[in-house]
């Protein structure tokens, strides 16, 4: 039954409709199916703080492309969704909300914050997996997790209580990252290292006994009230004669070691280096070297604490000011540098952060680490691109163990418990009845666990465990993630570990990263320079399609792209030449299409026939090695290059002709290649994909439903697809010509093709109608030897055949011959890159034969070429 497609494609209407339909026909859900092959996605979980950016929507895109795809070639294939419930983010915003009310956090108390939290979770939280069904995502919604509900919240007490019996969970005092702005501990891979303007401060310390001075630099002279030694480096002859002997510190008049450790470099300033244990990562292992005491001059929040002394209660930056106009006054000042240096700050609110020591619980990973080394290296995980398997092991190797504990109450609440008796402290789902002192009273640990603990478990919680759930069975290991590179330490390896020592096997087969979408310029994009864009202005805008074309084309893995306006209209352009593409062919009536005899494809028919086969294989290719960009690239290039402007333009005089028996094989070419065309197609651009095929075809009643196209042996047809190719590259030339010489289009000419080979000559005769059209061509003639005056025509080259216009009266030799001298210095450049390559060894004794062949081949055809030219040179006059 003949369909018809509007004019102009509605995509607001369309896509809330049709993504309906989708979620009523349940296309999105998986159950286990052991008659069939798993593959599963767990989507990276967005905070319930954010709203969609355009990294989501390229995250989001991806997944989707992935399952569709797979789905289509016939997977069982699931795409879980979730959210990440973002301790620290969800926490400054409730307490940003309280604030407003005159209230802090401490006023309200822990429940009645708690409270407040979820209800903010209800109302917000979702909303921006409600973006990511505006953006098209296919996940299975009846199965979104959340990492504070109640299954992956029993998970993460398991996993903790597991940890902590076997030794890899342990509590200690150690130099943490601290966050005065958050008041909490974060990880080394949640510290930024920001350039930012600071100074040298050059200062003396006395040494004992009237022996001089000891000059150093520091960048933070509010430290010096924890300094307990001062460092040279041994080999460094100038203080040799130093070491064991003591200097004074000021300020505080404590008397600290001199001591020698290779840390101190002899190159840098004076090769001396104050020791504060306590607030550098670097002066705390120093320190565990030369059993140093550690001495904490900070409170949490930044300000001096009571070690500070005199200065207890200032702000570091009071402080520090308040130090060096003491050191000026005590004449131990030497120089101020203006510097500008890497300083470490929070990556969530951007404070400075502070190395502090602090009581803490830790996972230790030295051992943990290994059996994730061991994955990579034994090829168990595939790391997609490649060279972000190097920074994966060079992290797991040098890794030290996670401070997962954090001061804060949005979050896994650390299941141990002390006595109030004695203080020892007790791991479990629950407090014990009685302590081994015969107390009875516990107290909860305040802490929370980090997010990325909840997060690492993120693969098996949400399939059911602790529980051997048929899903956890079926669907673990899943197949693939999609992430962004920026969070390789935060989530990926710690993934890696936790599925590997709680599940015994990787928690995904293949890890693919992709990189950040920057504007324009290439700026990274933020609030602080305004050149954010919000997806859902642009799907409002251009249509999901739009902007899922525009972010994959052209990105690789593990690259950055560019956002820009100009790629989504072409993006929408290319969809409207698609929908009227479609539309065309839906103008003829479709009937006897089924019945089209293969005997009447024509050449031109078993051309795109052809080059659609090969598409599909190519396509597939690139999809399984995650080169997504690649893949809509080159479906977007045939639909528009080979499919309409060519293939179309090519049977317009069939479709045309009622008469002529081969219209019903044309036809059924178009409808056959369009439907290829639009599977290749869905994965990439869902909504109109979907929407002119349920007007195409009444076989399958959704593209998620219908079969991926395959490489098929018997679509194979190499002759006439060099035919065709041959067809084209004259037609290419002639309009090359026309548009060179500024022939007005109206003007058709007579076509003279010249060839040696009779194969050529019949080829051109017997596609006479379609060329003649496409050339916009009066007659055409075929002959073995051109008879014509030269001076009279403009002839351009083709493999075998020379083609010959005549442009009498409106061309003059002189143009003629800057044109052919411009084809004469291609092919000769061409000739000698065939002959460079082929005059090297290490191609020709490297390279396969076939490929050596083809090179051969080329530099025949541009020899031949060449001499056609250089006769039509010859021959023009003057």
């Amino acid at each position: 039954m003949k369909k018809e497609l509007a004019k102009i494609y509605d995509f607001k209407a369309a896509e809330d409709k049709i993504y309906a339909a989708w979620l009523e026909k349940g296309y999105f859900h998986a159950e286990p199916d052991e008659s069939r092959t798993p593959f599963t996605i767990v989507i990276p979980p967005p905070n319930i703080t954010g709203q969609l950016h355009l990294g989501h929507a390229l995250d989001g895109a991806l997944q989707d492309i992935l399952i569709r795809f797979k789905k289509m070639q016939g997977y069982n294939a699931l795409w879980l969704p979730g959210c990440d419930h973002a301790s620290i983010s969800t926490e400054v915003k409730i307490t940003e909300a309280l604030a407003k009310e005159g209230l802090t956090k401490e006023q309200l108390g822990r429940e009645a914050f708690l409270r407040r939290a979820w209800e903010w979770k209800e109302e917000y939280g979702g909303r921006i997996l409600t973006q990511f069904k505006k953006l098209g995502c296919a996940c299975d919604w009846a199965r979104t997790r959340f990492t504070l509900d109640e299954g992956c919240s029993r998970a993460v007490r398991e996993v903790f209580i597991r940890m902590y019996r076997d030794g890899k969970i342990y509590r200690g005092e150690k130099l943490i990252n601290w966050c005065p702005h958050c008041r909490t501990t974060i990880s080394d891979a949640e510290v930024e290292h920001s350039e930012k303007d600071g100074s040298f401060w050059h200062l003396r310390y006395e040494i004992e006994n009237g022996g001089g001075f000891l000059d150093f630099a520091t960048t933070r002279p509010e430290t010096i009230l924890g300094d307990t030694a001062i460092a040279v480096n041994p080999a460094d002859p100038r203080y040799t004669a130093l070491v064991g002997k003591s200097v004074n510190v000021p300020i505080i008049d404590r008397k600290i070691p001199i001591i020698a450790d290779e840390y101190v470099d002899t190159e840098f300033g004076t090769g001396v280096v104050k020791i504060t244990p306590a607030h550098d990562p670097n002066d705390y292992e120093v320190g565990l070297r030369h059993g140093l005491p550690v001495i904490n001059v900070m409170n949490d929040d930044g300000t001096m604490n009571q070690n500070a002394g005199k200065y207890a209660g200032q702000t570091a930056s009071a402080c520090r000011s308040a130090i060096i106009e003491d050191f000026k006054g005590l004449g131990l000042f030497i120089k101020e540098e203006p510097i500008r240096h890497a300083v470490g700050v929070h990556e969530r609110c951007g404070g400075v952060v502070e190395p502090l020591i602090r009581k803490q619980w830790f996972v230790a990973m030295e051992e943990l680490a290994k059996p994730a080394i061991a994955a990579y290296t034994e090829k168990r995980l595939n790391i997609v691109p490649e060279r972000f398997g190097k920074i994966y092991l060079n992290w797991l190797n040098n890794i030290r163990d996670w401070c997962v504990s954090r001061q804060l109450w949005w979050g896994h609440r650390i299941p141990a418990y002390y006595c109030a008796a004695c203080g020892a402290v007790s791991v479990g789902e629950a407090a014990p009845e009685k302590c081994a002192c015969g107390g009875s009273s516990f107290s909860q640990d305040e802490d929370v666990l980090d997010t990325w603990f909840s997060s690492a478990l993120w693969p098996f919680s949400t399939l059911g465990w602790p529980e051997r759930t048929p899903e956890l069975k079926y669907f673990y290991p899943t197949s693939a993630l999609v992430t962004g590179y920026d969070i390789i330490f935060f989530w990926v390896i710690r993934m890696v570990f936790s599925g590997l020592y709680n599940m015994g096997e990787v928690p995904f087969k293949d890890v693919f990263f992709h990189g950040i979408i920057r504007d324009a310029e290439g700026r990274k994009m933020s609030k602080s320079l305004g050149n954010g864009i919000d997806p859902i202005e642009v799907i409002d805008k251009y249509g999901a399609d739009a902007l899922r074309a525009s972010l994959i084309a052209g990105a690789s893995p593990g690259s950055d792209s560019r956002f820009k306006w100009e790629k989504v209209e072409s993006a929408r352009n290319f969809l409207n030449k698609l929908w009227n593409s479609a539309r065309f062919i839906l103008m003829f009536d479709t009937v006897g299409q089924a019945g089209a005899d293969d005997k009447l494809l024509k050449i031109e028919d078993k051309w795109i026939l052809s080059r659609a086969n090969d598409l599909a294989r190519e396509v597939t290719d690139n999809l399984n090695n995650y080169e997504l960009g690649v893949s809509i690239s080159a479906v977007v290039s045939f639909v528009r290059d080979e499919f309409c402007d060519w293939y179309i333009e090519m049977v317009k005089y069939r479709l045309y002709n009622d008469d002529d028996q081969s219209k019903p094989a044309a036809l059924r070419t178009l409808k056959t290649v369009l439907v290829s065309a639009l599977k290749l197609l869905h994965p990439f651009i869902p909504f109109i994909t979907e929407e002119i095929f349920l007007s195409l075809q009444d076989e399958d009643e959704s593209l998620l439903t219908s079969k991926w196209p395959v490489y098929d042996e018997r679509l194979r047809f190499p002759k006439e697809a060099g035919s065709v190719d041959l067809i084209k590259a004259a037609v290419k030339n002639i309009r090359g010509v026309r548009l060179e010489m500024n022939v007005p289009p109206s003007k058709k000419i007579k076509v003279t093709v010249v060839s040696e080979k009779p194969e050529i000559r019949e080829l051109f005769s017997s596609s006479e109608d379609f060329f003649k059209m496409l050339s916009n061509a009066s007659e055409l003639e075929t002959a073995e030897i051109f008879t014509g005056n030269p001076k009279d025509y403009a002839v351009s080259v083709i493999p075998g055949a020379s083609v010959y216009l005549p442009l009498s009266g409106l061309v003059d030799a002189a143009k003629e011959l800057e044109r052919l001298s411009r084809e004469r210095d291609r092919l000769l450049s061409e000739i000698k890159r065939a002959e460079g390559k082929l005059g090297n060894k290490g191609f020709t004794d490297k390279a396969p034969r076939p490929l050596i062949e083809e090179e051969l081949a080329k530099l025949e055809k541009y020899r031949e070429m060449l001499a056609q030219v250089e006769k039509r040179i010859e021959a023009l006059p003057g």
